[in-house]
């Protein structure tokens, strides 16, 4: 009895050799494992960074922007340099800390310069972004009161169309009086006959 011959590579007819079977079974596996999951909240990851809140950290620039475009800023800012300036030249030698030609009073004002520079920065960003939404607010707005005033005028234009085909008070009047004065012609081209005269004659 003649016996089937093998398929190349060592496979049956019937179908694929088991240790296949179980290779893809363990790949489909892994790989619907590592599957991201839509209807699950993603992990968190860890930064490295440090974070913070940009609200807080606008909301903080604006004070010191605000509190520097002030007259209190500049006085107080004056005082100081002056202070600095008197004591580093008239005080003992022993007490001096800056001496002419005051190179830590100019770091000291370059600092914050280079500070100061980035947080009116910040805080016009924020303002402009402020005022961005409230134009497009007051655009809005006056699309509405345009689109309410266009309704209005067509309301109006309507009902005096309306207005024109009804009868009013005065044309009534004119009608009537145009009435009396054909009546009155009408009579005095054909005066009404005597009510009360005797038929002796026709007899």
């Amino acid at each position: 009895m003649a016996t089937k011959p093998n398929r190349p590579g060592g496979e049956s007819r019937g179908g694929e050799p088991k240790e296949r079977a179980r290779s893809q079974t363990g790949a489909s596996a892994v790989t619907r494992a590592s599957r991201v999951r839509l209807d699950q909240p993603k992990a968190p990851r860890t930064r490295l960074l440090p974070e913070w809140d940009p609200e807080a950290f606008g909301r903080f620039s604006e004070r010191i922007a605000r509190f520097l475009g002030t007259g209190r800023f500049i006085v107080w800012m004056t005082a100081v340099i002056i202070v600095w300036v008197l004591w580093n030249v008239f005080a003992p030698k022993e007490l001096r800390f800056d001496e002419f030609p005051f190179i830590f009073l100019t770091l000291a004002l370059s600092l914050q310069a280079s500070y100061a520079a980035p947080l009116i920065l910040l805080a016009q960003n924020r303002q402009d972004d402020r005022d961005r939404v409230t134009h497009e607010q007051d655009r809005k707005q006056n699309e509405r009161s345009i689109a309410d005033t266009e309704y209005l005028t067509r309301e109006i234009a309507a009902l005096r169309m309306g207005l024109g085909e009804v009868a009013t008070r005065d044309w009534i009047r004119s009608e009537l009086q145009d009435l009396v004065k054909e009546l009155e012609e009408r009579r005095t081209v054909f005066p009404p006959e005597p009510t009360n005269r005797s038929d002796e004659g026709d007899r």
